[in-house]
């Protein structure tokens, strides 16, 4: 899928988009006329709606500096970085866990996504009126766009919990919809929404065998399978984990680790869904999503936050390859050839962030990995041993360790391999955006924030808080997350 700024996205965006000021000022309702949907009922039109979905994830209020404050520099994998007098606006806050509702990446990565869903629900309202395109293309363009909305309710129920189900364009006149847009659903409500939309989106994607070299990136029937297992996974449906992990069909592990995370390796045969950081017209990539975590002053090009943890370092066994190709050290030289200086100020950056080019020096080639097959091992070996199948989870766990390097586990009993996989994942998928959710949902969050002497308050730091500002739109409709004010 490429990056692609044509006529289909500018007028969706001029008729539908929401602002990023405010969660309720989004114009949602406005129709296009006969004439005008007439306009892109052919396959190119029908297509560029969802085109139009795909390009929000290049967005800075989507996958960059804030999203990079709540994944990453709020767990324990990352420090704040950046020279010690740099918030980075309150990244500073989020390292500390002291945010507050008021928090300005709290608010972004909320609208954010609810924009994202906006354009979701857009493309599900016009593309079955374009009877001009292809029945399958429509219909496949369909699951793509229910993919993606399950793909960013998850990040929603993941970081606030429950949240407002908008499952349609609202009408700005309807009572009904004005509580829809207000009104927090219960997690097991948010989580049931996305599995149908997934179950939807598995039921009409192809695999990503079937797409074409120009169409690299789009959603497929095994991406579907894969967030379904990771959606399955947080509520500890463990036979349905092992179940959609099974229905992840065409992915190997590539040999070799580092290779994923240069430009060369990207969409390999691994990879099972990746933000594309590069298109064709223009040429341009993920707003800021390199810039921000590059190496900071002399001779470094970027500004030098999400900086891996000693926590981190510390957490790599002796011989373990992921470490050089998870952590760039100050005084080394990356696989381009590029020599980070000793002057550089932070002692470490985040090598899977590394970009050696950028479109006016701000929007990076770099692709952001979200679903991994590697991922899918570990998903499968975990529900397995949490189902009393532990000799069967032991061999997964150590194809994820041999490709690394490493040695069978010494692990055995049940305790022993869930621990084992819970570290596993950690290295394994460092900086991909898990590690503070991953502490959430297995409760290892208080403990491990001991490690860094920062204090993780049982019952409140689970969730992020609602923003401020949705808050005060939604006059006590909906409540505050538990222990913010």
């Amino acid at each position: 899928m490429k990056k692609v700024y044509i006529t289909a996205f500018i007028l969706t965006t001029l008729i539908f988009s929401s602002c990023s000021n405010d969660y309720l000022d989004v114009n949602q309702t406005e129709s296009i006329s006969t004439d005008d949907v007439q306009l892109f009922n052919n396959n190119d039109g029908a297509t560029s709606f969802v085109n139009a979905i795909y390009n929000k994830f290049l967005n800075w209020n989507m996958s960059s500096f804030s999203w990079i404050g709540m994944s990453s520099i709020a767990s324990d994998d990352a420090d704040k970085g950046s020279s010690p007098g740099d918030t980075g606006t309150d990244k500073n806050l989020m390292d500390a866990l002291t945010y507050n509702a008021s928090s300005p990446s709290v608010q972004e990565v909320f609208n954010a996504n609810y924009e994202g869903i906006n354009r979701c629900n857009q493309a599900l309202n016009i593309i079955p009126q374009l009877d001009q395109a292809d029945a399958g293309l429509r219909q496949r363009l369909i699951g793509e766009a229910k993919f993606l909305r399950a793909f960013m309710y998850f990040t929603l129920v993941k970081c606030y919990g429950g949240v407002p189900i908008v499952d349609h364009l609202p009408n700005p006149s309807s009572e009904s919809d004005r509580l829809m847009l207000l009104t927090r659903k219960d997690p097991v409500d948010v989580y049931a929404f996305i599995e149908k939309d997934l179950n939807d989106a598995i039921a009409v994607l192809p695999n990503k065998s079937a797409y074409t070299t120009s169409e690299v990136g789009r959603a497929s029937k095994g991406a579907a399978y894969a967030l379904l297992a990771k959606v399955s996974l947080y509520q500890k449906k463990w036979q349905a984990v092992v179940d959609n992990c099974n229905g992840v069909t065409g992915y190997s592990l590539v040999a070799d680790y580092a290779s994923m995370f240069k430009l060369s390796g990207e969409n390999g045969p691994e990879s099972i869904f990746e933000i594309q950081g590069v298109g064709s017209v223009p040429a341009k990539g993920i707003e800021g999503y390199s810039a921000t975590q590059g190496a900071r002053g002399a001779g470094g090009w970027g500004w030098g936050f999400n900086t891996p943890s000693q926590s981190l370092v510390n957490a790599y066994e002796t011989g373990d390859v992921r470490k050089d190709a998870t952590i760039i050290f100050r005084g080394t030289t990356l696989y381009d050839g590029r020599v980070v200086p000793l002057t550089v100020e932070n002692e470490r950056y985040n090598y899977k962030a590394y970009s050696s080019s950028y479109t006016d020096a701000w929007e990076s080639d770099t692709n952001i990995k979200y679903l991994r097959y590697a991922e899918v091992i570990l998903m499968k070996a975990e529900a397995l041993n949490e189902l009393g199948k532990t000799s069967e989870a032991i061999p997964l766990l150590n194809q994820i360790r041999n490709r690394a390097g490493l040695a069978n586990t010494t692990a055995t009993s049940e305790a022993d391999v869930r621990i084992a996989i819970w570290k596993e994942r950690r290295v394994e998928l460092a900086f991909e955006h898990d590690r503070f959710f991953d502490l959430v949902r297995t409760g290892q969050a208080k403990a491990a924030f001991e490690v860094d002497n920062k204090t993780f308050v049982v019952g409140k730091h689970e969730l992020f808080p609602l923003p401020q500002s949705f808050m005060t739109q939604a006059e006590g409709i909906s409540i505050q997350n538990p222990n913010y004010n």
